[in-house]
């Protein structure tokens, strides 16, 4: 089989699990840019709940995101997915049939709890071919965020027809869905991808947290996450003041999602061309701090939060899409699983907090306070990138290994780390792969012959 391309099989695997993701990720997203509008109903609303029902769901992914990719482990990919969209299903009725804001966000914090990006991503990697995967990953990410944008568009309308208690039925429905497809349409692995490069190892965590540059990139998509919660408990509610009726949000949200999407382009070709991510990173801040800056400033002005909504975005999603390839070149080799594992907790205890913030600060301050409070954390965020590394261009390969004990694999990643174009090299025994960091000189022909010839 070609190495050069996807085969039938990982295109389906790539398409299906992407699709089950999106499902998954538009239901969490659909309610952003409506429950402060069309909860106003509930028994108990107040702009502090608003935020902790829109967040909830961050608080419950965060604790329970590496615990269901170790269970994967244990018990099977599919299990642990599928048990986690009937949690997901189950939290949606709760919340499509609560009377009450409170129970809304009791509903939320049980679909946090189908927990299963971890378990998804794993099982991409072990349905796919080490040279392949970075695709695969890519296509589930690229599905993410167009879940995001048709979350925009779709969820103002959902919420204009059939009200909250619909959306959230849809969300139920959609999570029924992604069962099917996991059921139907994603083949059952027979082996499991090498762990390091899947799921997160406990004892790994520690590490992950205190390497400076990591840390950097988990607390960047903390506030960013945070950032983008908050902003959605007050944005919506200044639309209306400033003139646009919430039957038309989607008018504005979805063309400036997509409008955004475009005009980061252009950050990311210079980033590459001029091989400096962190200046475009930074960038990247300033950006998305002038939008803020705009909707504190020009809170009843149609037209000025409409340019910030679209620089808002641009910014975003040039971070959102940046952030987890920066993780996998500054992880160490070997080490992706926990590194993500981390990664993927902060960023949905970010959506918990940035609820909890911004429905605080909306209360306290206003909608000023809120954009306020949020510029100032993204300043933190740009004083933070002043001690980040630009990263060094280099892939990643996870190649069988079959070796017998520890001087057998001790001889092998000394043998790997003298070829040329090797970064650096580890062969571990207990799950007899070799991971490998390389750059564009590697030949992978060469790494082969030397896990075929020592012994």
């Amino acid at each position: 089989m070609a190495n050069n391309g996807l085969s039938k099989t990982e295109k389906k695997v790539a398409f299906s699990l992407a699709s089950v993701f999106g499902l998954r990720m538009m239901g969490l997203f659909m309610i952003m840019p409506v429950f402060a509008l069309y909860g106003q109903h509930l028994e108990g609303f107040s702009p502090l709940w608003v935020g902790i029902a829109i967040g909830a769901y961050g608080l419950t992914q965060a604790v329970l995101q590496i615990p269901m990719g170790i269970l994967s482990d244990k018990y099977g990919r599919k299990p642990i997915i599928l048990l986690g969209l009937l949690m997901f299903a189950f939290g949606s009725i709760v919340a499509a049939t609560a009377d009450s804001i409170y129970g809304v966000v009791a509903g939320r914090a049980l679909q946090g709890m189908g927990a299963i990006a971890a378990a998804v991503l794993a099982l991409a990697a072990d349905l796919t071919r080490d040279e392949q995967r970075t695709k695969v990953m890519a296509i589930i990410g690229m599905c993410i965020g167009f879940s995001f944008a048709l979350s925009l568009l779709v969820g103002p309308i959902v919420a204009q027809h059939l009200g909250l208690s619909g959306l959230f039925a849809m969300t139920a429905g959609l999570a029924l869905l992604g069962m099917l497809i996991v059921q139907l349409l994603v083949p059952t692995p027979i082996s499991q991808a090498p762990k390091g490069d899947t799921v997160a190892a406990p004892a790994k965590l520690k590490a992950m947290i205190r390497d400076p540059q990591l840390f950097r990139l988990d607390a960047g998509i903390f506030i960013l996450h945070l950032v983008l919660t908050a902003v959605f408990v007050a944005l919506p509610l200044d639309l209306v003041d400033a003139g646009l009726v919430k039957e038309k949000h989607w008018m504005l949200y979805f063309p400036a999602f997509m409008g955004a999407f475009f005009l980061m382009v252009p950050l990311i070709i210079i980033g590459v061309k001029k091989k400096n991510t962190k200046a475009t990173f930074q960038v990247a801040l300033l950006i998305m701090m002038a939008a803020l800056a705009t909707m504190a400033l020009y809170a009843d002005n149609l037209i000025m939060l409409s340019i910030a909504v679209v620089l808002f975005f641009t910014g975003f999603n040039y971070l959102e899409a940046s952030l987890p390839s920066l993780i996998a070149k500054f992880c160490p080799v070997g080490d992706k699983g926990s590194a993500m594992g981390v990664y993927s907790t902060s960023q949905f205890l970010g959506a918990f907090c940035g609820g909890l913030l911004g429905g605080g600060a909306y209360q306290l301050l206003g909608a000023v306070g809120v954009f306020a409070v949020a510029l100032g954390l993204m300043f933190v965020w740009l004083l933070l990138t002043l001690g980040m590394k630009n990263p060094v261009l280099l892939k990643s390969y996870t190649l069988e290994a079959a070796v017998e004990g520890r001087e057998q694999a001790r001889a092998m990643a000394t043998a790997l780390s003298k070829l040329t174009g090797v970064a650096e090299a580890i062969v571990v025994l207990e799950e007899k792969v070799a991971y490998l960091k390389v750059d564009e000189h590697f030949d992978l022909r060469e790494a082969r012959a030397v896990l075929g010839s020592v012994n």
